[in-house]
C-alpha cells in the first residue's frame, strides 16, 4: 500500500472514532451541573458543612438545574461537542467534550462569580 493510502485509512479510522465516541449533550450536563455544584457550594462559603449539604439538597440542585437549563447550550459537531453560556447576550464557550472526555472551562468560574454578585445585589 501507499503511503497516502495509508495516511487516508488512519485519518478516516480517527475520524470515525471521534464520531462515535462524541460525548452526549447529557453527559456534558452531568460535568457541569457536578462543576456548578461546587462552585455554588464554595460560593456559599458557610462555616457549618452540614448545613451547607442539607441545603444543597433542598435547594441546590434545584438552582444548578435552572442555571443549566436556562443559560448552557451545548451544540454537536459530530466530531467534537461545545458547551457555551449565554448570558446578558454574551456567548462564551465554557466546555468542550471529543472521544468520551468533558473538558470544563476556568470561564465557567468567571460567569458564575459574575452571576452571584448580580444576585446578591
Amino acid at each position: 500500500m501507499s503511503k497516502t493510502r495509508i495516511f487516508a485509512l488512519v485519518a478516516l479510522a480517527i475520524l470515525l472514532t471521534a464520531v462515535f465516541t462524541n460525548p452526549s449533550k447529557e453527559k456534558i450536563n452531568d460535568e457541569l451541573r457536578e462543576r456548578a455544584k461546587v462552585i455554588l457550594q464554595k460560593q456559599l462559603n458557610y462555616e457549618h458543612k452540614d448545613a451547607v449539604e442539607f441545603g444543597m439538597m433542598l435547594f441546590g440542585n434545584q438552582v444548578v438545574d435552572e442555571f443549566i437549563n436556562t443559560y448552557v447550550h451545548t451544540k454537536n459537531y459530530y466530531l467534537f461537542s461545545l458547551c457555551e453560556i449565554n448570558w446578558n447576550g454574551e456567548k462564551v464557550t465554557v466546555g468542550g467534550g471529543a472521544f468520551t472526555k468533558v473538558w470544563i472551562s476556568s470561564k465557567l468560574d468567571e460567569k458564575a462569580d459574575l452571576l452571584i454578585k448580580s444576585l446578591k445585589k
